[in-house]
């Protein structure tokens, strides 16, 4: 029989010979007695989204069985701003399907992702990756399917400007070397990633490509494969980590802001998002999209100006939220179109056998695709909250199911063109706008925070405080005041550089 885990890049996977989820405590200790490593990091998300870590020497093995199997007591007033100093205690517990080897640590390290739990024992409530997994859990009770993510995660890599074979200004889509400078970086990333754990479906050169003040700014993405909506948001976790410690260690500055300068292309964290049933992809059905997937689709529409309140963190993300910028304004989907909210990508559901044409030595025979298939959220940034983003949009994929009159919605909010060209003007009044500030954000997800709240997946305290961290850039209007404004536009894109 074939071994499906030969070729999976984590060490810890192939070695133990088991799927992630399949890991038990007894299967990491053997991996850590095997492989001599002296360390281990607990790592959580903290309330400003980055990885937080937590080192321990092993000492024996019995405190290694500890460990594993107790956790650690953190102090959760300086992790999450509505935890209360006087009760601040939290457990980090580890999840033992997210481990793997530290990349970067001089000692041999094993990582492990931790989920919080309060003094009672209980899941937190408020943390990010238990929001998501209650988000996860709901949609499969209410529904009876499973939600699957990824994400296209953008990212500029800034250098010194060499003067050689300069890639021309916003061109560098899917550019090669030498006009592309730092596909070893990528593709070393990508190696970095994949061994921790992250399921890739590709890396490339994005259109983003410039020179000023001596510096090359250079465009890059990595996209993921669909899973399971709580593996996604570990996997783009881990993946900024590595991509910023990379960048640490070659000497070049990384960014995932929205915005880098004036009149650039900016980076976003598009999402790709599908339902599956027993394995099995709904999003199409006779070659059609399905009206699973128009219901999704409702969902998104509906709560549209309430996600960006997960999504666009910092007033830089409605900088590029502007017409004509690849990026969406209007509440609306279709199929390519890359200006629209949702899009539908070059789909997969005709059976074809294009790979026949191209290499007559292989069969004829016609294969269906159909399983690829996914719509892409495209209006979040690198400053989102993954966890919270992607339990949004559980929560509005869910909504979707249960609105009445969904795919109505989905029908009105479809549009089949260019919406900027001129003769759009009228259909492009009729369509609902994305927020146009962080504060309009806030105000739109108290509007919509019942939805949220239902099934207690979102506390309102959470919804509460972060609205309120939106709210005090107090950033209404702001795009009028200064977008002619070249400097106090810098001034801003600097402040919010390392977002996310």
């Amino acid at each position: 029989m074939k071994n499906t885990l030969s070729m999976n890049p984590n060490p810890i996977v192939q070695y133990l010979n088991k799927h992630p989820e399949q890991l038990t405590k007894e299967d990491l200790i053997r991996f850590i007695e095997d492989h001599d490593i002296e360390m281990i990091n607990f790592r959580y998300a903290g309330w400003d989204g980055r990885l937080k870590t937590l080192n321990f020497v092993i000492n024996s093995h019995e405190h290694l069985d500890n460990i594993l199997t107790a956790g650690e007591r953190v102090d959760g007033s300086s992790l999450f701003p509505f935890v209360e100093t006087g009760s601040s205690d939290l457990y980090v517990i580890p999840r033992y399907k997210t481990a793997f080897v530290n990349p970067f640590a001089k000692v041999p390290t094993l990582d492990i992702l931790c989920a919080y739990y309060d003094r009672n024992g209980n899941a937190m409530e408020g943390s990010p990756e238990s929001i998501l997994k209650k988000a996860g859990d709901t949609f499969k009770k209410v529904t009876g399917f499973k939600f699957e993510a990824m994400g296209e995660l953008e990212y500029y890599i800034i250098s010194e400007d060499d003067g050689l074979f300069k890639a021309d200004d916003q061109k560098g889509y899917h550019e090669s070397s030498p006009f592309s400078k730092w596909n070893n970086f990528r593709t070393h990333a990508m190696k970095l990633i994949a061994e921790s754990g992250g399921i890739i479906k590709y890396g490339h050169s994005e259109v983003g490509n410039f020179t000023k003040e001596g510096k090359v700014f250079e465009q890059n993405e990595i996209e993921f494969l669909p899973c399971p909506v709580e593996d996604a948001a570990d996997q783009l976790l881990i993946a900024k980590w590595i991509i910023r410690t990379l960048a640490y260690q070659y000497g070049v500055t990384v960014t995932f802001a929205p915005k880098v300068t004036v009149g650039k292309a900016g980076s976003g964290l598009h999402i790709h998002t599908r339902v599956m049933k027993d394995g099995k992809n709904l999003m199409t059905q006779d070659g059609k999209l399905s009206d699973v997937a128009k219901k999704a689709i409702a969902g998104y529409m509906e709560l549209a100006p309430s996600l960006t309140a997960f999504g666009n963190l910092n007033p830089t993300s409605y900088f590029r939220l502007v017409p004509h910028q690849e990026a969406p304004t209007n509440i609306c989907w279709g199929d390519r179109n890359r200006s629209v909210l949702v899009r539908v990508p070059l789909g997969w559901s005709t059976p074809s056998n294009m790979v026949h044409s191209v290499n007559p030595q292989e069969s004829g025979d016609i294969v269906d695709f159909s399983d690829k298939q996914t719509v892409e959220f495209r209006c979040p940034d690198g400053s989102a909250d993954i966890y919270l983003l992607l339990a949004g949009l559980t929560v509005a994929a869910r909504h979707g199911f249960e609105m009445k009159n969904a795919l109505d919605v989905a029908e009105k909010t479809y549009v089949d063109v260019n919406i900027f060209e001129k003769e759009n003007k009228d259909r492009q009044s009729q369509l609902d706008k994305l927020p146009s500030s962080c504060v309009d954000s806030a105000d739109r997800l108290l509007q919509q925070a019942d939805i949220y709240r239902q099934y207690n997946v979102f506390p309102e305290y959470v919804l509460k405080y972060h609205a309120d961290m939106l709210k005090a850039f107090r950033d209404k209007g702001l795009i009028a005041k200064i977008q002619d404004d070249d400097e106090q536009v810098m001034e801003l894109v600097t402040k919010h550089f390392y977002c996310g």
